[in-house]
């Protein structure tokens, strides 16, 4: 069966912030776009992974909720009606005479001018958690989408990284308690965090591990062991969040001749790959010096459409005009 045909002035690989704002960009400089996504949802890791963190690094915002920002993004981007193709992933590539073409797993196919990779960290998925592999009930999360889905619960948080701490410090206030396991003593987190948290009050069970979980259709207890001494001890748990971190993979754009650093893709100071029409911006982008911040990423999506400009209308300059009046071309 043939799949859904799509056109535009560019694709967009990746509707996390940095692509939700190159979109925006595109369409200021009056260039029509298509977003396509693995998530069914906009907003990326963002979205997956922490929409109701405090994010400090953007600009205008001494602190903006991530839901929040993403809304933003994409009411700012809607007043340029992309087009959106979520939860399919890009599988193939080609280059023509007159632009590029790309179609996703699902036969979607899309042809534009130029192509720009946004996608982050590429596809992800979370690290599992060992115990949980013969429970087959409920209330195992890897993310905390919505917080007030667990208010009033006992909830076991397992991991030691900034996700982990950041989930406690979001769900102290209607948790009935938290609890944070650790395998180790010291932690990955930013030790002003741990701090916060411990101030709390919350509880830090460290060198221990989760090693069965109870319950029939839903968790109602975990058992966690320390790993020296062997000592056990029964937590109650309405919710385990498993924070162990997550393996990315930029899948597929491997094999496509981009130039690659591990699962980066290298660019230039305009933001272009070693493929003709081609550039990245982002988490994804690297390049000498870079830092990787949403702020950053900002930048480089500009960079990447102002440069792009000429390719997909020889009309148009590199330079856009000034926002505050009208763009020029």
């Amino acid at each position: 069966m043939e799949g859904v045909t799509h056109s535009a002035d560019m694709i967009i690989i990746g509707a996390g912030p940095v692509g939700l704002y190159a979109s925006y960009y595109a369409g200021f400089r009056g260039f029509s776009t298509i977003i396509c996504d693995t998530l069914p949802e906009i907003g990326g890791q963002i979205s997956a992974m922490y929409p109701e963190k405090l994010i400090f690094d953007v600009a205008g915002f001494p602190e903006v909720r991530g839901r929040d920002l993403v809304h933003g993004l994409a009411e700012q981007a809607g007043a340029f009606k992309p087009t959106y193709v979520l939860g399919e992933q890009v599988v193939e590539f080609s280059q023509h005479d007159d632009g590029i073409g790309v179609v996703t797993a699902a036969g979607t196919r899309m042809s534009a001018k130029v192509l720009l990779i946004t996608a982050g960290i590429g596809a992800f998925k979370p690290r599992p958690l060992p115990a949980a592999d013969t429970f087959t009930g409920e209330g195992i999360v890897f993310f905390v989408p919505q917080l007030d889905v667990h208010t009033d619960q006992d909830v076991v948080i397992v991991g030691g990284g900034d996700s982990a701490f950041d989930w406690a410090l979001s769900l102290h206030p209607i948790a009935r308690s938290i609890t944070l396991v650790h395998r180790r003593d010291a932690f990955r987190a930013h030790a002003a965090t741990v701090d916060r948290v411990r101030d709390l009050g919350v509880r830090i069970v460290t060198s221990s591990e989760v090693t069965a979980i109870e319950g029939d259709d839903h968790v109602t207890a975990v058992r966690v062991a320390h790993k020296q001494t062997g000592e056990e001890q029964r937590l109650p748990a309405d919710t385990i969040v498993a924070a162990l971190g997550f393996i990315a993979s930029i899948g597929p754009m491997a094999d496509w001749g981009l130039e690659l650093e591990k699962r980066h893709i290298l660019v230039d100071t305009t933001m272009a790959t070693n493929l003709a029409g081609v550039y990245a911006a982002g988490d994804i982008a690297a390049y000498r010096g870079k830092v990787p911040l949403i702020s950053v990423g900002f930048g480089e999506a500009a960079l990447a459409v102002n440069n792009a400009a000429p390719l997909i209308d020889p009309t148009h300059g590199v330079f856009p005009g000034h926002s505050s009046g009208e763009s020029s071309g």
